[in-house]
């Protein structure tokens, strides 16, 4: 079974370990933030299927977090307020919000809300979509058949170095220090993890840069860590 994550914004604490009791109960994974600062960095950070977003937050409000959401992803976006009025509804359905839930509300409504929007996203293609297949200049990972090519030759990777440039070119752009790719592939804390991730680093640069020293896509930013780069 798919495992999917579910990110739970409230500025209400109580509020957001409750819908997290019930989704755990669902088999979900659930990420919980308490504005939408929060909610950009965990989304950034994070593989995320639906976003449950409270719509009155300190800091970033859940208006201008859809915002930005909708600026390069299209998840599924639950809206929940206390607010009941046509006209708020209406606002962030045209923000980019796909649901509105009013509260307080049944937390079995909201299970079936969340269901909804994962058949839509998973079923209608757009996650698929989105997720299978990624394309860098010359270089085409298919997370489905678990396949990377660059300028269209097949390169045999090991399961880690699979897991790795997966990691690497689903955040195009940022850079993931060595802890941060130990404890995401290995998923274990890191520890002594410097060489060992450098290794692997070394054995992808061999297989998929023309050039492993002067490499086209997997670069380090000395002193941070390593990217993949358009």
């Amino acid at each position: 079974m798919t495992e999917f994550t579910v990110l739970v914004t409230d500025d209400d604490q109580d509020i957001r370990d409750g819908i997290e009791i019930y989704l755990k109960n669902e088999g979900y994974n659930v990420l919980k933030a308490a504005d939408g600062l929060e909610a950009l960095r965990l989304i950034e950070e994070h593989e995320v299927h639906v976003i449950l977003l409270d719509i009155m937050m300190p800091k970033m409000d859940g208006i201008a977090a859809t915002f930005k959401i909708r600026e390069q992803k299209n998840i599924p976006i639950i809206m929940l307020s206390a607010k009941a009025e046509d006209s708020d509804k209406i606002h962030g359905l045209s923000v980019g919000a796909d649901d509105y839930v009013t509260k307080p509300f049944h937390p079995m409504e909201l299970i079936a809300r969340v269901k909804s929007q994962l058949r839509r996203y998973t079923k209608l293609g757009t996650y698929h979509a989105q997720q299978a297949v990624i394309e860098i200049d010359g270089l085409r990972i298919n997370q489905e058949a678990k396949e990377l090519t660059v300028d269209g030759e097949v390169v045999k990777l090991t399961p880690i170095e699979f897991k790795i440039t997966e990691l690497l070119m689903t955040h195009v752009g940022r850079v993931f220090s060595i802890n941060e790719i130990y404890e995401r592939v290995w998923n274990e804390p890191a520890y002594n993890a410097e060489n060992i991730v450098a290794v692997h680093i070394r054995k992808i640069r061999e297989k998929i840069e023309t050039n492993p020293k002067n490499p086209r896509y997997l670069k380090v930013v000395w002193g941070v860590g390593y990217k993949i780069d358009k």
